[in-house]
């Protein structure tokens, strides 16, 4: 215990508290443990910020890979870009540049002359030279020795022999006249031999002024005291003059009989249309088919030529060597394109022979010759639209005092034909219930300017289609239109001439003023249709007349439509493209297209850049570039603006220039390095569009041929598998996107959508060669192959679309099975 006690007595005392020198060093620790908590505090939330920025920033970029040309309040009806793409490219065939500027123009004469023929353009004077009266003998012997009978003829004279009335309906133009005539002449043929008393046996034939109508008719044959037995009547109707009324079927009985009983015939000729429905449908109706082009153009030449031969001295060509010679210059490709009508009608059967049979004797240059056959379907548009309304304005018969309403023909029932060749001009190759129901809304729209006192009556069962059709020399065809993606069958309606819709709209623009202001408001309306047939015709036959008055054209449809939604906006730069096409508007459209990407206006420059994305609305690529740069950089608060850009700096790289796309691509990976995050942003999102985006969807008229062939692809994996060489500075681009934070997601969702395209669903190959193109030099290092597999794995775990083991494989062999250094090279060097 003794040695205890010294350890006890030695120990030093603890004390119960510290000194007080040791108080300020705790304090002073306390404080820096509370600043280290405060900064890492502050250093949380501001990782949290960033990563919120960082959210934020990813979630704008998306924006930028939406739908460019929805509409701003959502996407819920985007253009379907795809069926607008085919659209296009069907149209721009109806619409050649330069037809229109280098035909002769019909807008400022009345005839011409071409070398020693005379031909009249006025289709005002044209008509029966003799109104009532007998058919010369001298016409008679002409026609037995010309006409061209049509399918049917036959039929049509054993009707008229068993009935002694027929009434022969047909459009203007296509011989019915001449084919009555003909069978007047045959059926009349057998009757006895004239008196003294009577007129000769060539005044059988007789035209008979339709004022008096068939009552008068009947009644006069009822008294005898007119005409001998065995005569023929041609009686030539106008249903569409003031007051006039088709006859009903009482009448038409009572003429049969007063007909018979005199031994004599009769043959109304009328129009076929809604006017003159009954009568074709009645027991005395019968339609009048064209004559074969073939056999007219044949019979006409072959008159001219023995004409040529008679007067020609001994030892000259035959006609039927002529003729032979004739018959090669008119199929050739040239005379062809410039008559444009597949069908001739008698009178243009004869013009074209006498422009032939002119060249063959050297008595017409050879450009003299393909002028005057443009000048055919011009004619052939005159005459549809001159004097159209003339019934409106003339006085009505029988109008009495004090009544302050004329019996005048509804304005509808009027216009109805017109407006149907102008919509078939416009809407050419869509579907016949779209070209039917704009030509109703242009129906309404010409019936308002023409009588805005009075609302128009739109008749809701008069419609006939085969008459439609006759009137305006269309035809029908089985074919598909786009209905939400999928293709659809449909009855298309074409004007049968590829000559006639540019024919048929200058005429229109050029000579009828007044029919402009319907026609705009019309067109704006086509504008708003959403479905692709509709709007993207209209916008191209738009832009056509935009070239007949770019003036008018601008002031009217395209700074209108251009301050308009997007979808509008579309239309507008449709136009101006197809302005650009010509070379008298490129460089004011260029202009206006330049001033517009630089504008404070923003409709105006999402404008400017769909019309950019064309391809023919800037001197060089380089200039659409820059003025797509200058749309898409500008912050102004408007998002759609940088989509918009991105989407159509992609649709330049599908154009037919490989050197266009190489310099496109060279400038994304400029934007992608810039220093302004303006650049990167819109690199990077071109990037995306050129990744998703199909080769369908990139609305312009033909793509490189190569990816004409790969409309359903990737646009990305479309070039590389085209031409291989442009995989690596493609790779390069996705791989900034997807190591790059504001990307990185869109970019990987992207790179996703591509590896399922590389089979279809049933198995067979799609995609698979850009992939392989592809792919290595995408996954080029470690890291990459590394976010390869962990896509494929996300894809196989997939609850909603698992990708398949065995394709999983494929995909991954794509990418390691060969691997190449030269990427891995390049991009530590970029």
């Amino acid at each position: 215990m003794s040695d205890d006690g010294p350890q006890s007595d030695d120990a030093p005392e603890v004390p119960d508290k510290a000194p007080e020198r040791d108080q300020p060093e705790k304090k002073e620790k306390e404080k820096d443990d509370s600043a280290r908590d405060e900064k890492e505090t502050e250093k949380d939330e501001k990782e949290k910020e960033k990563e919120k920025e960082r959210e934020l920033a990813a979630e704008r970029f998306k924006e930028y890979t939406r739908a460019p040309f929805a509409e701003e309040q959502g996407e819920d009806a985007p253009t379907d870009l795809a069926a607008a793409s085919r659209t296009r490219r069907a149209t721009r065939t109806l619409f050649e540049a330069g037809r229109d500027l280098t035909s002769v123009d019909r807008s400022f004469i009345s005839s011409a002359h071409f070398g020693d023929i005379f031909l009249g353009t006025d289709a005002r004077l044209r008509g029966a030279a003799l109104r009532s009266g007998p058919v010369p003998e001298e016409e008679l012997r002409r026609l037995r020795r010309v006409h061209v009978v049509p399918d049917g003829y036959v039929r049509l004279r054993k009707a008229l022999r068993a009935r002694r009335l027929l009434v022969l309906g047909a459009a203007p133009g296509t011989g019915r006249t001449s084919t009555a005539i003909s069978l007047l002449a045959e059926v009349t043929a057998d009757a006895p031999e004239a008196t003294d008393a009577e007129p000769a046996a060539g005044s059988r034939v007789r035209r008979v002024d339709p004022d008096g109508g068939i009552r008068q008719l009947a009644a006069k044959l009822g008294r005898g005291d007119e005409f001998p037995p065995g005569t023929g009547y041609l009686l030539e109707l106008s249903l569409t003059r003031p007051g006039v009324l088709p006859p009903d079927e009482m009448d038409l009985d009572e003429l049969a009989t007063a007909l018979a009983r005199f031994e004599s015939f009769a043959v109304l000729v009328v129009t076929v249309g809604s006017a003159a429905g009954p009568l074709l449908a009645g027991r005395y109706g019968m339609l009048c088919p064209p004559a074969p082009t073939q056999e007219l153009l044949t019979t006409r030449l072959r008159e001219r030529l023995e004409d040529h031969v008679a007067e020609a001295p001994e030892g000259g060509a035959g006609v039927d060597e002529l003729l032979a010679r004739a018959q090669e210059l008119a199929e050739r490709a040239e005379v062809v394109d410039a008559v444009g009508l597949k069908d001739l009608r008698p009178a243009e059967a004869e013009l074209l022979a006498s422009l032939l049979a002119g060249r063959l004797l050297d008595d017409l240059s050879y450009d003299e010759l393909l002028a005057g056959c443009r000048s055919l379907a011009a004619e052939q548009a005159q005459e549809w639209f001159t004097g159209v309304d003339r019934a409106l304005t003339a006085p009505a018969d029988g109008k009495k005092e004090g009544v302050g309403s004329d019996q005048r023909p509804g304005t509808a029932a009027l216009f109805h034909p017109v407006a149907f060749r102008i919509a078939l001009a416009v809407l050419g190759g869509a579907s016949h219930s779209a070209v039917a129901s704009a030509a109703h809304l242009l129906t309404w729209e010409l019936s308002v300017q023409c009588d805005p006192d009075h609302t128009p009556a739109r008749p809701l069962f008069c419609d006939d289609p085969v008459a439609d059709l006759a009137l305006s020399r269309a035809e029908l065809t089985d074919g598909q239109v786009e209905v939400a993606g999928a293709e659809v069958a449909a009855r298309l309606i074409w004007y049968r001439g590829g000559a006639l819709p540019s024919a048929v709209l200058a005429e229109l623009w050029d000579r009828h003023f007044p029919v402009r202001a319907p026609v705009v408001r019309w067109l704006r309306l086509l504008a708003d249709d959403q479905r692709p047939q509709v709007w993207v015709r209209a916008a191209v036959a738009a832009g056509e007349l935009c070239v007949r008055d770019f003036d008018h054209g601008f002031a009217e449809l395209v700074r209108p439509l251009a301050e308009g939604t997007a979808h509008r906006r579309l239309f507008a730069a449709t136009m101006m493209d197809q302005a650009a096409g010509h070379p008298s508007h490129r460089k004011a459209v260029r202009k206006l297209v330049e001033d517009w990407s630089r504008s404070a206006t923003w409709t105006q420059r999402s404008t400017a850049a769909a019309a950019l994305g064309y391809g023919n609305c800037a001197d060089t690529t380089d200039d659409a570039l820059d003025a797509l740069a200058r749309i898409g950089i500008r912050e102004d608060g408007d998002q759609s603006l940088r989509a918009a850009a991105a989407f159509n700096v992609v649709r330049l790289l599908a154009l037919p220039d490989g050197a266009r796309t190489a310099k496109v691509l060279r400038r994304m990976a400029d934007w992608t390095q810039h220093k302004r995050e303006g650049y990167q942003t819109l690199g990077l999102a071109a990037t995306i569009w050129l990744a998703e985006t199909r080769v369908d969807k990139l609305l312009i008229d033909e793509p490189e041929p190569a990816l004409g062939e790969r409309g359903d692809w990737p646009l990305a994996l479309a070039l590389v598998a085209a031409r291989p060489e442009l995989a690596l500075p493609i790779a390069d681009l996705l791989w900034t996107a997807l190591n790059t934070a504001r990307s990185k997601d869109v970019a990987m969702d992207a790179l996703e959508r591509m590896l399922r395209t590389a089979v279809r669903k049933n198995g067979n190959e799609w995609t698979r060669p850009g992939l392989a193109a592809l792919l290595p030099a995408l996954a080029a290092e470690e890291p990459d192959r590394r976010r390869l597999d962990w896509l494929l794995r996300r894809m196989m775990n997939d609850p909603d679309d698992p990708l398949p083991d065995a394709r999983a494989r494929s995909l991954w062999r794509l990418a390691a099975g060969r691997r190449t250094r030269s990427g891995q090279e390049e991009r530590s060097h970029g």
